[in-house]
């Protein structure tokens, strides 16, 4: 198995992936085109996981300086692994390609959100030094009307 970068030739089996956690996509165009986005970014990357040409997983991570302090932290924004194959290692070596590339970006902390109802993920994360802040912090969403 391979990690490496996520390309805009991709798309159709990051749709696929992404589908399987109950996000359904656009299209494969629309896809491509922020795969090719997050590549252009340098404060972001996009990998995936491949063997025998099959994507395995995705991960996408992105960098953000501190407001409050100096340093910067890294975000996983994305994480799958096919439904297949989840349990064998995959989803650790995507995390370990976000975590290696925040690091060389920098980063001194790492942090990650998940669904309640994603208990699976949480232990996965909890196995991997990942601190549950339930309970300490909170989560809150707006959706704002686009400009532009």
């Amino acid at each position: 198995m391979q990690i490496r970068l996520a390309r805009g030739s991709d798309a159709q089996a990051v749709n696929e992936l992404l589908e399987q956690l109950g996000y359904p996509q656009d299209g494969e165009a629309e896809t491509a085109a922020r795969i090719r986005a997050w590549g252009d970014e340098a404060s972001s990357a996009a990998y995936v996981a491949e063997a025998d040409g099959e994507l395995l997983g995705v991960i996408a991570v992105h960098v953000s300086p501190f407001f409050e302090h100096d340093g910067k932290w890294g975000r996983i924004v994305a994480l799958v692994v096919s439904d297949r194959i989840r349990g064998q290692g995959v989803g650790s070596q995507l995390v370990a390609a976000a975590e290696a590339f925040a690091t060389g970006h920098g980063c001194g902390r790492m942090e990650v959100t998940s669904n309640d109802r994603r208990t699976a993920a949480h232990k996965f994360y909890r196995v991997r030094g990942y601190a549950e802040q339930t309970g300490i912090s909170s989560r809150f969403l707006k959706d704002v009307p686009a400009v532009g």
